[in-house]
């Protein structure tokens, strides 16, 4: 009787031994899935963007061309020289003058003096206010009046192309972001200028061109650098911000759970929502900036918090570590 009473309690420890370690790596996968958060609402600004790509150029682009046939004689300017409307860009001699000029070399110095008064060079003149872009020729080089010269520009824009379904949420005069593939780390400021009234078929899509005008050209803009474009739609400053995934949707209306500060039990409230980006909600009504909010997440990755587009709720490691210091 006693031996089997033995056996029994062995048994009995084995399956409670079993329990336990099933319980525990149960309740170890939830834990390392699931990450619980407490956190406050914090001030900010939360904003709706429309993306593309473009490519910087000329907003005019402007080819100069001689209006006869003949010589280069001289060029005043190069490519990045600021120039003004009627600033004299080239001297170049015509067929006939640059014949007789040649002539008169070889029969004196004197010779090639008088013929130089006689017989004037012609000037080629910047039409427009702006910047030379390529510089072509080089002096000596025999050209036509169908050959280009310089290349003028009166501005460097981005021109982007939105395709039909976002176009309707551009609007001229909107605020807008240029990040340059050759400069990720430097955001350029910019104002929508001008939408294309007429469209274009690129790979079976509908898109329009719309020019991006920089609020300040930076000095490292060349035409043809690639470039993505940010369009604020819409931008929030200074308001209340949860994360996303402290929102719980239930039959239509939205609610958050916050932590009773007289009881410390958690509890459901409704609250109203305003502008919502890849991270972040607006938070318009049902919360105040000292309620306690429980977040629920899936994954743990902590990020630096940035003014928009970044969720500023994630913990920062290195900002954890300066506050141990």
């Amino acid at each position: 009787m006693l031996k089997n009473k033995f056996i029994w309690l062995f048994f009995l420890a084995i399956i409670l031994s079993l329990g336990i370690k099933f319980f525990y790596k149960a309740n170890n996968t939830l834990n390392g899935d699931t990450v619980v958060n407490e956190i406050t609402p914090i001030k900010g600004d939360i904003s709706i963007v429309v993306t593309t790509t473009g490519v910087i150029q000329p907003q005019n682009r402007l080819e100069i061309k001689p209006s006869i046939t003949g010589r280069i004689e001289e060029i005043l300017v190069k490519e990045g020289s600021i120039v003004k409307k009627g600033d004299i860009l080239a001297w170049m001699s015509s067929t006939e003058r640059a014949a007789l000029i040649d002539a008169a070399i070889s029969q004196g110095s004197k010779e090639k003096e008088y013929w130089e008064q006689v017989y004037k060079k012609a000037a080629i003149v910047s039409p427009i206010d702006a910047e030379v872009i390529v510089r072509s020729v080089e002096p000596g080089q025999t050209i036509s009046t169908g050959d280009v010269v310089l290349v003028l520009s009166d501005l460097l824009i981005v021109s982007a192309q939105f395709d039909e379904t976002d176009i309707g949420r551009v609007k001229i005069g909107q605020d807008a972001n240029i990040v340059l593939d050759a400069y990720p780390d430097v955001k350029i400021k910019a104002v929508v200028d001008h939408i294309a009234y007429e469209s274009e078929l690129v790979n079976n899509v509908t898109i329009y061109d719309v020019d991006i005008l920089p609020c300040e050209v930076p000095e490292f803009f060349r035409s043809g650098m690639s470039a993505n474009v940010e369009v604020i739609e819409n931008l929030h400053k200074d308001v209340l911000l949860l994360p996303i995934e402290a929102i719980e949707n239930i039959d239509g209306e939205k609610f958050v759970k916050v932590k009773n500060k007289q009881n410390n039990l958690i509890e459901r409230r409704k609250v109203k929502i305003g502008l919502t980006d890849i991270n972040n909600v607006e938070v318009l009504s049902g919360l105040d900036a000292n309620d306690v909010v429980i977040v629920k997440s899936n994954k743990y990755i902590p990020v630096k918090r940035q003014d928009v587009g970044i969720n500023p709720f994630m913990p920062n490691r290195n900002r954890d570590n300066d506050k141990n210091k």
